[in-house]
């Protein structure tokens, strides 16, 4: 059976009610960088972009979003950079380990600003959004996947209950369809 991610791969926890958040730990063994979500995430999913930050040996990286005011760095501020400064989301990683502990859309007219983009997979606490779909999936062959591999992973994600789109999911993609729309005047604001 293919690996996809290690939170993954066997299941997952059901998000807890009444759930407010944790921490997020980057993989450095001292002095990590920490930050505090104040709140429960929404949108979890399974991607397969180039950009998003994955753990060792995994095709996926699995990511959620948080509103941007409920996420805290607690520790570590200094140890973070900006991976690419170009990109629409900036992610913040840790200089010494490399892991992403959050991602920003600072751009005021996108669609999911307002929306920081965090992998709960960092966090102890139980609880969390529990994925819900597999996004870019065809994208992992730009990571290095073999194209032949495809077919196997889209029945594993579709096994383990995450819809593969090559795209983010339909609720996504209206809610940036909407977005556009109502700034061009198409649909009133």
């Amino acid at each position: 059976m293919i690996k996809l991610h290690p939170s993954i791969d066997n299941g997952w926890p059901p998000a807890k009610a009444g759930f407010s958040g944790g921490t997020l730990t980057c993989k450095c063994a001292t002095n990590p960088v920490t930050v505090e979500i104040g709140a429960q995430t929404a949108y979890n999913h399974a991607c397969g972009c180039t950009k998003c930050w994955k753990p060792k040996g995994a095709i996926f990286a699995q990511i959620a979003v948080v509103s941007r005011d409920k996420v805290k760095v607690t520790s570590g501020e200094e140890k973070l950079y900006i991976v690419d400064p170009n990109a629409t989301i900036q992610r913040h990683a840790c200089k010494e380990c490399g892991t992403h502990m959050y991602g920003r859309i600072e751009n005021t007219n996108h669609a999911f600003y307002g929306l920081d983009f965090v992998h709960t997979e960092l966090s102890d606490e139980t609880g969390w959004s529990p994925p819900e779909f597999a996004a870019f999936v065809s994208s992992v062959i730009e990571s290095g996947v073999s194209p032949d591999k495809m077919a196997e992973i889209r029945a594993r994600l579709n096994e383990l209950g995450l819809p593969p789109y090559d795209a983010l999911s339909p609720a996504l993609m209206d809610a940036i369809a909407t977005h556009i729309a109502k700034q061009s005047g198409a649909l009133a604001a």
